[in-house]
């Protein structure tokens, strides 16, 4: 079945760095748009990048431009997110997901915990 395993989450200071990855499994990775989204506490789910299947076309939230950048290994099936200059307001859990069109389903990640804080 589809399997999404993040991992890389963690307790980093403002301004530093994290790169989380997106395992994916049971299904054809590399024709699938990957997402990342983040959940803060008492806020709604949201977009943080996402990233196309075959041109690797990127589309980043504008709280994220120019600090993130979201990348993907099809060899692999992995998908990645590289965080930088990150601040306390980028703290939540980071989930990723893909979206099967035809079956109008979205599979998410267990999500992974990045808490910003000095």
């Amino acid at each position: 079945q589809v399997q999404l395993v993040e991992s890389g989450g963690g307790l980093v200071q403002p301004g530093g760095s994290l790169r989380l990855s997106c395992a994916g499994s049971g299904f054809t990775f590399s024709v699938y748009i990957m997402s990342w989204y983040r959940q803060a506490p008492g806020k709604e789910r949201e977009l943080v990048a996402d990233i196309s299947s075959v041109s690797g076309r990127t589309n980043y939230a504008d709280f994220v431009k120019g600090r993130f950048t979201i990348s993907r290994d099809n060899g692999k099936t992995t998908v990645f997110l590289q965080m930088n200059s990150l601040k306390p307001e980028d703290t939540g859990v980071y989930y990723c997901k893909t979206r099967f069109v035809a079956q109008g389903r979205d599979y998410w990640g267990q999500g992974t915990q990045v808490t910003v804080s000095s």
